[in-house]
């Protein structure tokens, strides 16, 4: 039997050109990809149901005879037939129909329907229902397996993908779908065949149990989520391998610069400070490049971490970039790296997409004659962009750049051909779920300690309809010589209506706080001017500061104590988690005001509850990542990093340490089993192996 990879879609009965190019795009090309497309859910047509025992809700085919068809005129007219079948009378009604259907449902008319029992005026209803007549003569045969119900897109209907799935079906052997699963791994995993899996999730028998199969904890659902996991392991270990098999240049530990630049700091680093800089120390110092994750919750030091990183690359003579996702951000690292080198000697270079003419040509002939360090955003990655001696690449908030970019800093490597070492710094805490999957490809090290000197943030919530005494309440931190951040957040997705709503705030605050200097910073503002501000504010000249959420990472006030955010509700924890970070940097009390917009949905009052009780990023995370999904948490939508088909991440977490050491076995022992996977699998997805 041919292997249904290499049989392309148009093998099957009724596919043209037009129907070829609409599968495409739901990336079905061949007729392995047509088995590999799963129904969500299914519909059961297996049984007919009396009308007496239809409950509320409840999906169902029900037989009946029509005793009745009429147009009726309510707010929308509307066609309503009855039916009845002995044990009861349900209505159909139509909103949509013309006058040959109306001629077509009269009275005596024997009809089999399949939808949905709503209650209604009179009695159950099913709108605009399937429905066919049936022949008295013969009775028509009922499904005789459950009914799937496939993703699908525009111009491809649920009949067209049963009819394809069937023609697929009908070709399935042991054969024609190789099992790259050696049978001992199965074995040991308790994995059933993979043919039988595939035929059974496609058309399950009348008994199977749809609760399961719902909350996916079914065998079949439990063997192809397993292979879906394991291969996205190996795409990962396999990107790991290949950067791992290039050459870095070799660091040596640095002995000068890291003592005076931590004798000029002024405080002592954490005892986690030490450690993960020692983890890192050791990997630049290896002939292979580092690729390692550092992760800190706000304020745990991170920049002292990357700095110490940065000087053993300096010491040895070669550069070093620092990217940061945003302007601010970024400007908020050279302005600190600046502070730092300058003092030891070492210039430091700035780079962002907003430098234009003749300041960027001269930033451009700077860092191609190796100006030693580099600051920017992912203008950095730019082709333009030449490095001499690149060994170091250190990139903040690594979840915003997609894996490609990450790859792309290669060729920028020492005369293209060392590969600069890695060290990604994040300070949103990533869940241990995420971290053995997402980032299998890092080594990650965590920053569990926070400085001495920090006290938690206390957090509050209060419904909007007290911002008076909220108000006040800024008064009298400012009149105690505290500093405030008023924080607007977004106003459906749109930046410019953010904008808007924090200058509207900026002088609703400015006139009912006339005595106190308010400062006003967003996303639209210039560079130079959001600058002045913030510098203002860290001056202590600025009392409150009126911000969107461009002031979510990196700015460090220790005078600022109070935080009111602003329909906080509209964001995700680990954001509220960052912007609350912006206070507690000093040794004062500080506190966190959530000035929600009520009525707060159900999963609204669980996610600002979770703020209230816990400070602690890592519980944050894992939370949000309950409440929210993978998607969303890592910012990888448009990064096709977490596109799974079957598998779930949450609903699945537990599979994933048997999944690594599966992924290890099959590497070790059946490496030749690796490509089919991930052709399989990952085609459609960014091409990992391929690297």
């Amino acid at each position: 039997m041919t292997e249904l990879a290499k049989v392309p879609v148009t093998a099957l009965k009724g596919v043209g050109a037009a129907l070829e190019e609409k599968l495409a795009r739901v990336g079905l090309e061949n007729l392995q990809d047509i088995l590999f497309h799963l129904p969500l859910r299914y519909q059961d047509r297996t049984r007919v149901i009396p009308i007496g025992a239809l409950r509320p809700g409840q999906d169902a085919v029900i037989e009946g005879v029509v005793s009745g068809a009429d147009v009726v005129m309510g707010k929308r007219r509307s066609l309503l037939v009855r039916l009845q079948d002995g044990s009861g009378t349900l209505n159909l009604r139509f909103y949509h129909f013309s006058q040959a259907q109306k001629d077509g449902l009269k009275r005596g008319t024997h009809l089999r329907c399949y939808g949905e029992a709503r209650p209604g005026a009179s009695g159950l209803e099913i709108y605009h229902p399937e429905y066919r007549a049936l022949n008295d003569a013969t009775p028509a045969p009922v499904e005789q397996t459950l009914t799937p119900i496939y993703p699908t897109t525009e111009g491809l209907t649920q009949q067209r993908l049963r009819q394809l799935s069937q023609q697929a079906l009908a070709r399935l052997g042991p054969n024609s779908l190789p099992d790259w699963l050696p049978a001992e791994l199965a074995r040991d995993y308790q994995l059933g065949p993979l043919d039988e899996a595939i035929r059974y999730l496609h058309r399950p028998p009348p008994d199977a149990d749809l609760e399961e199969l719902a909350e996916g904890r079914h065998w079949a659902q439990h063997r192809l989520v397993f292979e879906e996991l394991l291969t996205h392991q190996l795409s990962l270990q396999r990107l790991r391998e290949s950067l791992r098999a290039q050459q870095a240049p070799q660091l040596p530990p640095a002995r000068k610069l890291p003592q005076r630049f931590l004798k000029n700091l002024g405080f002592a680093p954490t005892g986690a400070q030490q450690r993960v800089g020692a983890e890192i120390a050791y990997d630049l110092a290896q002939p292979e490049p580092m690729l390692r994750l550092v992760q800190g919750d706000v304020g745990a030091g991170k920049t002292v971490v990357a700095a110490l990183a940065a000087l053993q690359a300096l010491e040895a003579g070669y550069q070093v970039a620092l990217m940061a996702p945003t302007e601010i951000l970024a400007e908020q690292h050279f302005l600190n790296f600046s502070k730092w080198l300058e003092p030891l000697g070492i210039e430091v270079a700035w780079l962002a997409g907003k430098l234009k003419g003749k300041a960027r040509s001269a930033a451009l002939e700077k860092i191609a004659d190796g100006m030693p360090m580099v600051v920017g955003t992912h203008a950095l990655f730019q082709d333009e962009v030449k490095f001499k001696r690149l060994a170091l690449v250190i990139i903040d908030e690594q979840h915003r750049f997609g894996v490609q970019q990450r790859l792309a800093l290669r060729q920028k490597g020492v005369d293209g051909r060392l590969c600069p070492h890695q060290l990604i710094m994040t300070a949103t805490p990533i869940p241990r779920t995420l971290a053995m999957s997402a980032y299998a490809d890092l080594d990650t090290s965590i920053l569990d300690e926070l400085p001495p000197g920090r006290t938690p943030v206390n957090t509050v919530l209060v419904a909007d309809s007290r911002r008076i005494e909220v108000i006040e309440r800024v008064r009298a931190a400012c009149q105690e010589g505290r500093q405030a951040y008023w924080v607007c957040t977004l106003i459906e997705e749109s930046e410019e209506l953010t904008c808007q709503a924090a200058e509207t705030t900026y002088e609703e605050l400015s006139s009912a706080l006339g005595e106190l200097r308010v400062g006003l910073i967003h996303g639209r503002m210039k560079a130079a001017d959001k600058a002045v501000v913030m510098q203002a504010f860290k001056e202590g000249l600025l009392q409150l500061l009126v911000a969107t959420t461009v002031i979510e990472v990196g700015v460090d006030v220790p005078n600022a104590s109070l935080m009111i955010i602003e329909n906080p509700e509209r964001l995700g924890l680990a954001q509220l988690h960052q912007l609350r970070g912006r206070v507690g940097r000093g040794s004062a009390a500080s506190h966190c005001v959530l000035l929600y917009h009520p009525p707060l949905s159900h999963i609204g009052r669980e996610r600002l509850a979770i703020m209230r009780e816990t400070c602690d990023g890592f519980v944050i995370a894992e939370r949000d990542l309950e409440l929210r999904g993978p998607g969303e948490m890592l910012g990888t939508r448009q990064t096709g990093l977490l596109q799974f088909k079957v598998a779930d991440l949450m609903r699945d977490a537990d599979l994933l340490p048997a999944v690594r050491d599966a992924a290890q076995a099959l590497l070790a022992r059946w490496p030749q089993h690796v490509s089919p996977l991930l052709a399989r699998w990952l085609r459609h997805g960014q091409q990992y192996g391929q690297v």
